[in-house]
């Protein structure tokens, strides 16, 4: 997609391995069970903002590495994230993202919907039905914090044994505050729309028809994510984002609740 900005996309990633006993990361070409992002020249504060959308994930029982912030020698905040693709003998476990298997490449990582998607999880996942749960969850999380970059790269299936799985969630932030003006609420169109989504968008349809999941799989769905609200509201204010960026986020969060559930 030409003009589309990804904030992923520009932002460096390091591979790192984790000195236990001097308590520090140590940057090498190979073997490295971490990867670390500095701060973005161009884009405020995404460490602080990928960190703490990962924190609001797990809290709603999305599946997320190991992975947290530390003090660089330039006195800024650096995330890690432990690579959930190795062992801990330097072992690979085989990983693919939906570009590799919907066949697109980082350039045309955008050039999908999230009914594809579905298919891939109907063709390569073990029990579907399991992961397609998983997926719904993510979905309605990206919207509610305003993560409009979930391009096919960002979503991964994980093979152990004879298991085909997703694979825990990553580059999950809230890009909508960072780029101030997006064009777009969803990275990949759903019901042919990327932007002024309702509910009707991701429960009638994607939920029910799509995904065709139980009501009482949604209903189960929608009241873990209602239920985290008030906490989410706390990670946030208690967060290392600047003042003005706690703002935007949790104005922008209740925007997109009052969308969801009103």
């Amino acid at each position: 997609m030409a003009g589309k900005i990804s904030i992923q996309g520009v932002q460096p990633k390091l591979s790192a391995r984790l000195m236990v006993k001097e308590q520090r990361f140590e940057l090498v070409d190979t073997l490295g069970h971490y990867i670390l992002k500095p701060q973005i020249a161009d884009y405020r504060e995404v460490p602080e903002n990928e960190d703490l959308t990962m924190r609001m994930a797990a809290t709603a029982g999305i599946n997320v590495p190991l992975h947290g912030m530390v003090y660089g020698k330039d006195r800024e905040f650096t995330y890690f994230i432990r690579r959930f693709d190795r062992t801990p003998r330097n072992g690979k476990i085989h990983v693919e993202d939906f570009a590799q298997l919907a066949q697109e490449s980082r350039d045309t990582k955008y050039r999908s919907s999230m009914e594809k998607v579905v298919g891939i999880l109907d063709a390569f996942c073990t029990f579907p039905m399991v992961e397609k749960l998983k997926l719904f969850k993510i979905v309605l999380f990206c919207f509610l914090v305003g993560n409009e970059d979930m391009h096919l790269k960002n979503f991964s299936v994980i093979r152990k044994g004879d298991l085909i799985a997703l694979s825990p969630a990553y580059d999950l932030l809230n890009t909508t505050i960072i780029l101030a003006r997006p064009e777009e609420e969803l990275a990949l169109p759903l019901n042919g729309k990327k932007n002024r989504l309702n509910r009707q968008d991701f429960i009638d349809y994607f939920g029910c028809n799509r995904l065709k999941l139980t009501d009482k799989a949604i209903a189960k769905v929608l009241s873990r994510l209602e239920e985290q609200k008030i906490s989410w509201d706390e990670l946030i204010s208690n967060s290392f984002l600047s003042t003005e960026m706690r703002k935007r986020y949790l104005a922008l969060l209740e925007s997109r609740f009052k969308r969801l559930f009103s």
